[in-house]
C-alpha cells in the first residue's frame, strides 16, 4: 500500500488552476461589453465645459478676482437667449457637431427654490451630466447675492 499524498496535492492544483481560469473567463467577459455601455463621465466633463464657458466668459461680471461672479442683466439675456434661439445657443457652446449634438439645461436656485430655468426639458432615461456653480450674482446696483447654477447635458 502507498501512503504518499500525492492525491491530494494533485487534487489542490487542480482546483486551484481551474479557479485562476474561472477568474480569468470573468475578467475578459466583464470586458466585452464595455464599449457598448454608455456613462454619464463623457457628459459630466462636458458639462463642466458648458459651465466655465458660460458663467466665466458669457456672464461674468468681469471682474478676475472674482472668477463666479455674474452680471444679473447678462445672465437674464443668456436664460432668454437659451428659450428662444436653443440651437444657435448649442452652436455657441459647442454642443452641437456632425456626429453627436447634446442638449441642455441650466436652472438658477437661490438656495430654497429654483428661480429660472432654460433648455430642454430633462429626459426620463438616459445619462445626464450635471455640474454645479455656486455664483455671486451682481445686480445693476452692485448688490450681489449668492446662487447655484445648474448645467445639465445629455
Amino acid at each position: 500500500m502507498n501512503e504518499s499524498g500525492q492525491i491530494t496535492l494533485d487534487y489542490l492544483v487542480g482546483i486551484t488552476i481551474f479557479l485562476l481560469a474561472l477568474v480569468f473567463v470573468f475578467q475578459y467577459a466583464t470586458g466585452l461589453f464595455t464599449p457598448f455601455e454608455s456613462s454619464s463621465d463623457e457628459v459630466t466633463i462636458i458639462a463642466d465645459r458648458v459651465a466655465k464657458t458660460v458663467v466665466e466668459d458669457q456672464i461674468s461680471a468681469g471682474d478676475p478676482q472674482t472668477p463666479n461672479m455674474v452680471n444679473s442683466s447678462l445672465m437674464d439675456d443668456f436664460f432668454t437667449q437659451l428659450d428662444t434661439n436653443y440651437t444657435s445657443t448649442q452652436n455657441s457652446l459647442g454642443i452641437s457637431g456632425t456626429f453627436f449634438i447634446y442638449d441642455l439645461n441650466v436652472s438658477l436656485e437661490n438656495g430654497t427654490k429654483v428661480v429660472s430655468y432654460a433648455g430642454k426639458r430633462l429626459p426620463d432615461v438616459g445619462s445626464i451630466g450635471q455640474t454645479k456653480r455656486i455664483v455671486l450674482v451682481e445686480d445693476s446696483s452692485g448688490n450681489t447675492h449668492t446662487a447655484i447654477m445648474s448645467f445639465r447635458v445629455w
